[in-house]
């Protein structure tokens, strides 16, 4: 079995892994059973959040935690000239993901844009604010703002910001590419943490890297 298939199974069971912990506790009486997204007009805790979130990643101070989903997916790139180098490298063209909440169920996808759409037909496209490597092995953890919405009333209508955190996976391989593979697609498996925010007006709000 090759590097990248081992990553890809690692990322699926380290997933389903969580979303039975999650599951688990909503039988118990813990979370709600939708994992940790939050009902219209609810909160959630920033619990959802791991640890060492940069400062630099954190929203605006009326912005608190909507809901988090699980992306699982892969980030594609194609083998691309470069006008500012002889040798052609991988460009990124577009994530593809699934969103699940912690029981597994799918919520949502994720693809070119970066959008972000839900089971309602409801969508949000981010712009990046900031971003910054937590690991090298994998992609840079990210604070988006909200550049546009579908027309559709829906989960993703009011999202006016998105944090990428706890990324696995998902880089071009260091070794790059050469003139002998140009136009090449690679599709490299990755997992994060979506945490999507909406405005609250007055109260306390929860936040990843807030204080």
């Amino acid at each position: 079995m090759n590097n990248m298939n081992q990553k890809a199974l690692m990322l699926v069971a380290g997933i389903g892994a969580f979303a039975a912990a999650g599951c688990m506790g909503a039988e118990s009486g813990g979370a709600a059973s939708d994992g940790t997204v939050a009902e219209e007009g609810a909160e959630i805790s920033a619990d959802v959040c791991p640890a060492g979130v940069p400062a630099a990643l954190t929203p605006a101070a009326d912005q608190t935690i909507k809901a988090m989903y699980n992306g699982v997916g892969v980030q594609v790139y194609v083998c691309t000239p470069t006008a500012t180098s002889a040798t052609p490298s991988y460009v990124l063209v577009n994530p593809q993901a699934n969103l699940m909440d912690d029981c597994g169920a799918l919520k949502g996808t994720h693809f070119i844009g970066p959008t972000w759409q839900g089971q309602d037909g409801s969508t949000v496209v981010g712009a990046k604010v900031a971003g910054a490597t937590v690991d090298a092995t994998a992609l840079p953890w990210l604070l988006l703002t909200a550049k546009s919405h579908s027309d559709e009333s829906g989960f993703f209508k009011d999202v006016t910001s998105i944090q990428r955190l706890a990324t696995v996976g998902g880089n071009a391989p260091a070794t790059g590419c050469d003139a002998t593979t140009v136009g090449t697609i690679l599709q490299v498996p990755y997992s994060a943490e979506y945490v999507f925010y909406k405005t609250k007006t007055k109260g306390k709000v929860a936040q990843c890297g807030g204080s």
